[in-house]
């Protein structure tokens, strides 16, 4: 763990926060099963790229066993089963490959799983149980959580920590923009598929 100090408002105060940098392909074990697949009560998600990710299966589940690889949609369902809130914050559409995943996964549906799409959403940003944040580069794509082979993911680079401070100043920021606090004023309203202000 690295130790480093954030600069955080009202007061405005010098305090220590525990950070862990992650890199590369380390996304895929820090990030996307350490973190996002062992979710209790909820996961923000923010991303500019949304795109299919293909995972290892559960443990203890026949796929796994086989050594077969599952889209991150059934993974997805298995924490809305538990009673996970998901929630997709993105800027472009999902692609075609992640649209057709979610067409095989009908049960993820409002309120336990939601995408939201915002044109100027260019946050990397994992926020977990309260409890735990990733923000960083990586988008929710494989190239981009090192899902991929070592010459073909992504270089990225990003930071994890459990502070209570930074979660709450993220988790803030992604609320405004989930529920269309920041669509007053914005230039590219007009353009926008749908204003979160009007959901």
């Amino acid at each position: 763990m690295l130790s480093c100090s954030a600069m955080v408002p009202a007061p405005l105060s010098r305090r220590s926060v525990r950070v862990q940098v992650v890199a590369d392909g380390e996304h895929y074990e820090n990030v996307l099963l350490k973190i996002l697949c062992q979710a209790r009560v909820s996961a923000w998600i923010a991303t500019a790229n949304l795109k299919e990710v293909m995972v290892e299966a559960p443990r203890g589940s026949v796929a796994r066993a086989r050594g077969r690889f599952v889209s991150i949609t059934q993974r997805f369902k298995e924490l809305a089963d538990r009673g996970v809130q998901l929630r997709i914050l993105h800027a472009s559409p999902p692609s075609g490959p992640l649209r057709k995943a979610l067409s095989h996964q009908p049960s993820l549906k409002p309120p336990r799983f939601e995408l939201r799409q915002c044109p100027r959403s260019h946050l990397k940003v994992l926020a977990v149980d309260g409890s735990h944040l990733y923000v960083g580069s990586a988008n929710l794509t494989g190239a981009g959580l090192g899902a991929k082979g070592s010459g073909r993911r992504n270089f990225e680079l990003g930071l994890t920590t459990d502070d209570d401070v930074l979660l709450d100043l993220v988790q803030e920021r992604f609320e405004r923009i989930w529920t269309g606090q920041e669509c007053d004023g914005c230039r590219l309203q007009q353009g926008c598929p749908q204003p979160l202000c009007s959901l």
